[in-house]
Parts: structure tokens; sequence; C-alpha cells
């Protein structure tokens, strides 16, 4: 049984990663701080699903603790470390600019430094498509971007540099994971997805920031969780992109929701932010080479199954904070 450090355990990413590493038979080291950026109930409902599986072990702590992750490397030995654990959302990334800088790259460079003492194998960090603004589409992984327009894209560019060199130097077999709006159950309430199911079952008109027609990559949470485990192989060092290859405009995905919810909604036009992306799409070309990995669940299919589990999980649901 192999043993995979995952950091961010708790997270709506993380939680689905350790869950299909768990029933694939591997032990999960599960590492989170828990921290209320948004509802902890949602963060505590993902735990304790992980905690019913013998092979998982759960360590409450922040990324950012060097001391603490000593002793975690140290006692557990890991073979493979996936870091999910990231201060997420480029809104508020402009608000709290210091914290992104804290999570996404010193705790980043603890990680890498610890893989290097302990000689472990494989690091896999999950990077974001912000990185690629103004760049042309579809998004390959070899464009320049070298003009991060958010603190949080500029927090996960230099955890990339900093990975490569630890490659460079040290030899650590390291993948980076470019991810696309990531969407499905037990999400977060901070993304589109999560809100608008919400907003419409409460009859709550919308906030749409620009006119809607803004396309998202959106990708179901089981297909990203599945490429981050195929991306433990080795590789020496890539960067791959995990995007489901077909951007969807907003209003898409609204009038999907409506029909799985099956209520109309009203919208409240907001102005784009200065940092949000108008339009995001992955060549996942690499990806399909590589880790063998295509995404499964369409985006009517995800769209579906993320509102079943709202609905399934309306009681306590209803209570979070959007």
């Amino acid at each position: 049984m192999k043993k995979i450090l995952v950091t961010g355990s708790a997270g709506f990413i993380g939680a689905r990663v350790s869950e299909m590493l768990l029933e694939e038979g591997y032990q999960v080291i599960g590492l989170d701080n828990l921290n209320d950026y948004y509802d902890v109930n949602l963060k505590f409902w993902r735990l304790e699903k992980l905690k019913k599986h013998s092979n998982f072990i759960f360590y409450k702590i922040s990324v950012e603790n060097y001391n603490e992750l000593i002793t975690i490397f140290r006692e557990n030995c890991p073979e493979g470390v996936i870091n999910l654990a990231a201060r997420a959302g480029v809104r508020y990334s402009l608000e709290n600019p210091f914290a992104y800088l804290d999570t996404n790259s010193d705790g980043n460079l603890n990680l890498l430094e610890l893989c290097r003492k302990y000689e472990v194998p494989k690091f896999v960090l999950a990077s974001t498509s912000s990185l690629y603004a103004g760049q042309k589409m579809p998004f390959r992984e070899n464009l320049p971007v070298n003009t991060p327009i958010s603190p949080y894209a500029a927090s996960k560019k230099s955890a990339e540099m900093m990975a490569y060199t630890y490659h460079y130097l040290y030899g650590l077999d390291i993948t980076i994971l470019r991810y696309f709006t990531v969407y499905g159950p037990a999400g977060r309430p901070d993304m589109a997805t999560f809100r608008f199911i919400k907003w419409i079952m409460e009859s709550v008109p919308l906030e749409i920031f620009g006119d809607g027609r803004q396309k998202r990559d959106f990708t179901y949470i089981d297909d990203i969780a599945r490429g981050t485990i195929r991306a433990l192989k080795p590789l020496g060092y890539e960067i791959i992109n995990l995007g489901n290859n077909h951007p969807y405009k907003l209003l898409e995905i609204i009038r999907l929701i409506e029909k799985y919810v099956g209520k109309k909604t009203q919208f409240r036009y907001k102005e784009l932010h200065k940092a949000d992306m108008k339009a995001t799409w992955a060549d996942i070309s690499k990806a399909q080479e590589l880790l063998i990995w295509q995404p499964q669940v369409s985006l009517e299919e995800g769209i579906k199954r993320t509102v079943e589990w709202t609905e399934n999980n309306w009681e306590w649901v209803k209570k979070i904070k959007v």
C-alpha cells in the first residue's frame, strides 16, 4: 500500500482526490488547517466521509508551519505528495494578498524542501488556468504565462517556478496540473455553480458579473480527481492542463441548473472585475498523451449530479453562506 500525503484534504478537490486514492487502496495522510475562508461545515462533511476509511490519517495543520510538517514527514514517510492546499479565488486575493503568498508560495516551498530532505520520489502541484489570462485560446502549456493579473495567479506562478527549481537542482519528479473551473457536489460556495444552484432553489435573483456570456471550461470534480491521481506516475518535470476542452457560456450553465432544479430565475448584473478572465479553454493534448486522461462526465450530467447532491443535503446546505 503506497502512502500519499494530500494537503488540503478537506477541501473540494483534496477531499475527492483523497477519497479516490483510499478506494484504490492507497494510505492517505491528510493535512488541512480547516480555515474559515468559507463555511467549515462543508469541510467537516467531506472530512467525515474520509474518516470512515481505516487507511486515512488526518492532521489539522497549515502547510505554512514547517516545524509541524517535519514531524509528519518523519513519522509517515510518504511516497508521494499531492499539494492541494491553497488560498483560492481571484477576487479575494485582491483583499488579502499576503495570505495567498503565505499558503500558495511559502507553504509550497516548505513541502518541496521536505520532499528533498526525506527523499520523497513524487510531487504533484495544483496550479491554475488563471495564469493564461490574455493568451490565445485554446490554452497550451507552453504559452508564456509571465504576466499574472491577480495575486492569486501570481502566487501560483511563484509556486510553479520554485517547483521547477527543485526539479532542476535536486532531481525531484514534479508534475504541475493547471485546473480549469472545477465544479461538482460539495463544491466551494464562493464559486458560481454552488451559488447559482442555491440561489435558484431559494428563488433569489442571481448576481452575474459581466453579461453572462463569459466562457469557462467547466470540468467535473471526478474527472479532475482522476487526472490528479494519474499524475503520480514518474514524468520528470511536466506542466499539464486538466480541463473539459469545451468552454461554455455562464448563461448555458444557468439554463441547465434551471432545468434540473425545475425553476426559472432572474438576474442582477454587476460589472466584470478587471482581474476576471473573459474566457478559458484548455488544450488537453498533453494530458491525453502523458496521463492517458480525458474528461468523461458531460456538463449536463455534471450539473444534474450537483443539483441532486444539493437537494439531498438541503437541510444543512441551505444554511451555508455564499
